[in-house]
């Protein structure tokens, strides 16, 4: 039987490495700390603290619990692979060669878990998406780009809430807003936010001419609570309602309900017309506002943030961050990065991962 000794040291050390990175020492300390202070019969007397308790345990006890799993198969996989070779067994090696691949799998996720250092990493993210130049495949584009975005977020068992979509016209979205909520769900998608390019055969082009055209995608973190973080006066609001129309399909609630409120002094309009009621698709709205102000507030502090922050950049040629070429070649390329993928169709189906983690790798490069 082949030896995997080599092969099992290599996926010990990494185990042990996370063990070091995930500070999971101290995360035990702190879950046992935290598990203390849950059994509280007072937690719930402060509801934002409640939240911050229950949800820092259960991240706790997830990364804790992942990397144990990865130790207790390791150790299964390492004990077979002991007995085949000395007894020569050759029945158990595709058992063994799928406890590696296995292995190997849940550390890259956990790795790239390590890889979000974002101080709202783990947040929940307000997404928007705008059509830019091109004018209406650009439109067609951002449908492209919403879908490509949902079906991601589906395969990461994340939920999707579409809050507002404007119809374009001819075809497609003008623009739209979703939350995207799950663990490092703002730490993955802040890797797409700016400009997106896509050269294709146009399908409104009756002379089946290449055409170019532009979408943005902006993201900030979600926060149930912001209160701490921003304070909004109600004088610097205007709130307007109307009906609810346009793109979105069943996931927006068409009613006389819906909510545009645009925040004066920084010109920042969010819209919401998702909820069941005027006044809940308000209170959604005002803490979409909450975030991006909040965002704005961390983009002064913070220069480097302004330049990666592409939805402030212009939406057309000489602005994008990545490239979709359908035509006269198939090919995705990530502008900062480099990367490369072939796979364009698999890609727009929300294959996002690869692309995502390049940017994170990059972006580490950087501060390094």
């Amino acid at each position: 039987m082949a030896d995997k000794s080599e092969i099992l040291e290599e996926i010990e050390k990494r185990v042990g490495e996370a063990h070091s990175y995930l500070g999971l020492d101290q995360a035990r300390d702190e879950m046992t700390q935290l598990e203390s202070r849950a059994a509280s019969p007072d937690l719930w007397d402060n509801q934002e603290e409640a939240r911050r308790v229950t949800g820092r345990l259960a991240n706790l006890r997830d990364d804790i619990e992942r990397w144990e799993k990865v130790r207790c198969e390791l150790d299964d996989v390492l004990t077979l692979e002991l007995l085949a070779r000395e007894e020569g067994d050759e029945s158990v090696a595709d058992e063994i060669d799928e406890g590696i691949a296995s292995l190997a799998a849940q550390l890259d996720d956990i790795e790239l878990f390590a890889l979000f250092s974002g101080e709202h990493d783990e947040n929940d993210a307000v997404c928007e998406v705008h059509s830019g130049a091109g004018g209406t495949d650009a439109c067609d584009w951002a449908e492209m780009v919403l879908r490509m975005y949902l079906r991601w977020a589906e395969s990461k068992g994340f939920s999707v809430e579409i809050q507002e979509a404007t119809d374009g016209g001819e075809a497609g979205i003008s623009s739209a807003t979703f939350l995207v909520k799950g663990r490092f769900a703002f730490g993955f998608l802040r890797a797409e936010r700016g400009v997106h390019r896509l050269v294709r055969i146009s399908p409104f082009d009756a002379q089946a001419r290449r055409h170019t055209a532009f979408c943005s995608l902006s993201v900030v973190p979600f926060f149930d609570q912001v209160s701490d973080e921003v304070v909004i006066d109600e004088k610097d609001l205007r709130i307007d309602t109307y009906r609810s129309s346009g793109a979105g399909g069943q996931h927006v609630n068409v009613t006389d309900s819906a909510v545009r409120i645009t925040h004066l002094p920084t010109n920042t309009v969010v819209a919401c017309q998702n909820e069941r009621s005027q006044h809940q698709n308000k209170d959604r709205a005002m803490q979409m506002l909450a975030a991006k102000l909040a965002d704005l507030q961390r983009q002064e502090r913070e220069a480097e943030l302004s330049q990666l922050a592409g939805e402030q950049r212009d939406v057309a040629w000489g602005s994008q961050i990545r490239s979709y070429v359908l035509h006269p070649y198939q090919q995705v390329k990530d502008l900062r990065s480099n990367l490369e993928v072939g796979n364009v169709e698999a890609v727009l189906d929300g294959d996002l991962d690869p692309l995502m983690e390049a940017f994170l790798q990059w972006q580490r490069s950087r501060r390094d």
